[in-house]
């Protein structure tokens, strides 16, 4: 299912996401080992996705700053665990992005461990936003990472990115294919969220999405 406005979330709903995430945000540090993980603390919302994705992007979009997380064109440049902290009330984990493997075999196997040791023994951890591309849909990659979430128990999101780069008939239909590839698996959020960082579409859903787990 795909929210299709923001009239279907209640005005006070979008009006918390507005103001915790147009609150303070602060990077906390980047971590390369379980052993440096920050201690726990307020709930956790991480960011996954294929390199390229969009995570960075997403992330200053949803904050509304322009270099709050490192963005790049250069596939697989977020090599660590990244945790931001949004006024205390959220920490948002900006994931390593995987499927792609520029980097020395011995360091993409390092840091897909870490990711998948973080997803299954973080207590704080209350949801992971799945990123995928609007204009590819769900891959082999992506359906890998669900699995792992689902016999980790870990609830997920399915957020669309770069929206803005389809023509609407292409977003419902990939929105459905999105709905229909999830719809049997125990640990997603049934609500899919599509977006675009460029225009803006979809990022007070998902704000008012977040703040509802703070």
């Amino acid at each position: 299912m795909k929210r299709n406005s923001v009239d279907e979330l209640s005005n006070e709903a979008i009006e918390q996401g507005r103001v915790l995430f147009g609150g303070p945000c602060d990077f906390m540090l980047g971590v390369v080992s379980m052993a440096t993980l920050p201690p726990e603390g307020p709930t956790e919302i991480a960011f996954a996705g294929r390199s390229n994705v969009g995570k960075s992007t997403l992330l200053n979009a949803l904050t509304n700053r322009k270099n709050l997380a490192r963005a790049s064109s250069t596939p697989g440049r977020t090599q660590e665990i990244n945790f931001f902290d949004l006024g205390g009330a959220l920490r948002l984990v900006d994931l390593p992005g995987f499927g792609y493997a520029r980097a020395a075999r011995k360091d993409a196997k390092r840091w897909a461990g870490l990711t998948r040791d973080y997803l299954k023994g973080r207590p704080t951890l209350r949801r992971v936003c799945l990123l995928v591309d609007a204009r590819h849909g769900l891959k082999d990659i992506d359906r890998e990472v669900m699995d792992l979430l689902d016999k980790s128990a870990v609830n997920y999101q399915v957020i669309l990115t770069k929206a803005d780069k389809v023509k609407p008939s292409a977003l419902e239909a990939i929105t459905a294919e999105v709905a229909a590839g999830i719809a049997r698996r125990p640990a997603a959020h049934p609500e899919i969220v599509a977006t675009s960082s460029e225009t803006g579409d979809g990022i007070a859903m998902l704000r008012a999405e977040l703040a509802a787990l703070s």
